[in-house]
Formats: structure tokens, sequence, C-alpha cells
């Protein structure tokens, strides 16, 4: 018994201690990247597939009441500072949670650069089968999922040169 709870302590520990990067839940790294319908914020439909197959792409699954998206986005903005006119920069706002005009309402307050697109129905985000809020996939140029990655302290640099 004692055995069985400090395995179990352990596993919690680590669990907590290690930071976020790159894993192996949502979509699988070599798969195509899926289009689907999101929502611009002014109400339009736009197609996700409008995004992919012309430059890399940095998509983040995000919402206004995010810890780990607030914790990402200095990292978010410089690579966006960085990188932007060679990568499409895609925010994907789950609608769990967040009504569009609470997405519009964040945007006017915090100016986040790139697409800010609201996934009314959860089409997109049941696509690339999003396990959190954070969730990161940075798609190459020829349309393949590089890399996919949960939490505040991904390393987008090195995301970003796997599509490169």
């Amino acid at each position: 018994m004692l055995r069985a709870l400090r395995t179990a302590f352990a596993a919690a520990t680590l669990a907590i201690a290690t930071p976020a990067m790159a894993q192996d839940l949502g979509i699988p790294v070599g798969e195509t990247a899926p289009g689907g319908p999101l929502e611009t914020l002014d109400g339009k439909t736009v197609d996700l597939s409008a995004y992919l197959g012309k430059s890399p792409v940095v998509m983040e699954f995000w919402a206004t009441w995010c810890g780990n998206c607030k914790q990402l986005e200095p990292a978010m903005r410089a690579a966006m500072t960085k990188h932007g006119a060679q990568v499409k920069f895609v925010t994907v706002a789950v609608s769990v949670n967040q009504s569009i005009e609470r997405v519009k309402a964040w945007q006017k307050a915090n100016k986040l650069g790139g697409e800010l697109l609201y996934d009314r129905t959860g089409t997109v985000s049941g696509a690339y089968d999003v396990p959190a809020t954070s969730y990161v996939v940075v798609v190459n140029r020829a349309g393949m999922v590089v890399y996919t990655g949960v939490g505040g302290t991904q390393n987008i640099d090195a995301a970003i040169k796997k599509a490169q």
C-alpha cells in the first residue's frame, strides 16, 4: 500500500513539475491538417483550409479565460513579430464558456495579431482532437502537421523551425 502511494505521488509530482512541451495528444504529427468552418469576428464564415498549404501556419486553440494561453501570449506575440512575414498565425477561439462577443471585447482590449477566428460549432476543434486550450499546432507549407503542444511554456520558435 505504501509503495503504491509513493508511486502515485511520484507520478503526480512529475506531471505537475514537468513543463508542457510537445506531446502525443490531439492530431498526430505527420497528418494532413484538416480545414473546417470558422467565423471571423465580424460574423463571416471562413474555412480554415484557406490558410493552409501556402505558408507555414501556427494555430493556437485559445480562450479568453485560459491561464496557459495568457502565459503563452508573450511567446506568441514575439513569434508573430519575428516570423510574421513568413508564417501565418491563426488563433482559434473555442466556444467553450465564451461567446463571440466576449472574444471581440478581448480582442478590442488586447489587439492580438494574426487571424482571430471563432469555432462556434466546435467542428475544427474536433477535427484537431484538441485536448485543451493553449493547444498549438504547426503546419508546414505542404499542409502537414509538424508540431503539436499544449501549455504556457512551449517553445514556439523551435516549433516553427520544424515547419521550415
